[in-house]
C-alpha cells in the first residue's frame, strides 16, 4: 500500500499526509507507537486481571486477538506493511509484551521455588506463539471463532507452563 492509498484510506490527501510524516516509513513507526499505546496497557490489565496464572494467560490472549480483530486491516499495516528492508516494527511491541509476560512468569517461578532464568525465553515464546497464530488465523480468514483460538491457544500455553511449575503454586482454583 502506498502513501496515495493510505491517504484515501483515511479519507484524505496524499499532501495533507505528508505534511504530517516525512515519508511511509514515519507514519509506519507513528502508527506502531500508537498500536503500543492503546494495547500494553489493556495487556497489562489483562494480565493482572487474575492471580491464577492460567487466567492470566487466557486473558491476555483474549485480549490480544480482540484488539487485532476489532481492526484487522491496522493490525496488518503494524505487522506486515512497513517500508520493504524496513525490519519488523512491531518487534518492539512484541518486545515489550514478552518483558511484561516474563515479568510476571519469573514473578510464579520465584514464588514456587524456582529459578526464574526461563522466564524471559518462555515470556517471549508466548508472545511470538500468539502473534503467529493470529498472523494465520486473519490470513484463512477466521475459520474459528476468536474464544475458540484464544482457547486453544491457552491450552497449548498452559500445557507447557504447568509442566514445569508445580501446579500447587500455578493451579486454578
Amino acid at each position: 500500500m502506498g502513501m496515495e492509498e493510505i491517504a484515501a484510506e483515511a479519507g484524505t490527501s496524499k499532501t495533507a499526509v505528508y505534511r504530517h510524516f516525512a515519508d511511509r516509513t514515519e507514519l509506519h513507526a507513528a502508527v506502531c507507537a500508537r498500536v503500543a499505546e492503546q494495547l500494553l496497557p489493556k495487556l497489562r490489565e489483562a494480565m493482572l486481571s487474575s492471580p491464577q496464572p492460567r487466567r492470566m494467560i487466557a486473558a491476555a490472549i483474549e485480549t490480544y486477538l480482540t484488539f487485532l480483530e476489532a481492526d484487522p486491516e491496522l493490525y496488518r499495516f503494524v505487522v506486515h506493511g512497513g517500508p520493504a528492508g524496513d525490519g519488523d516494527p512491531i518487534t518492539s511491541l512484541s518486545a515489550l509484551v514478552g518483558n511484561q509476560a516474563a515479568a510476571l512468569m519469573a514473578t510464579a517461578l520465584e514464588q514456587a521455588g524456582r529459578d526464574p532464568a526461563a522466564a524471559a525465553p518462555w515470556g517471549h515464546g508466548l508472545v511470538g506463539l500468539v502473534r503467529s497464530a493470529a498472523d494465520w488465523w486473519l490470513q484463512a480468514e477466521r475459520p474459528m471463532l476468536r474464544s475458540e483460538l484464544a482457547a486453544h491457544l491457552t491450552d497449548l500455553a498452559w500445557a507447557g507452563l504447568s509442566g514445569v511449575v508445580p501446579t500447587s503454586t500455578l493451579e486454578e482454583k
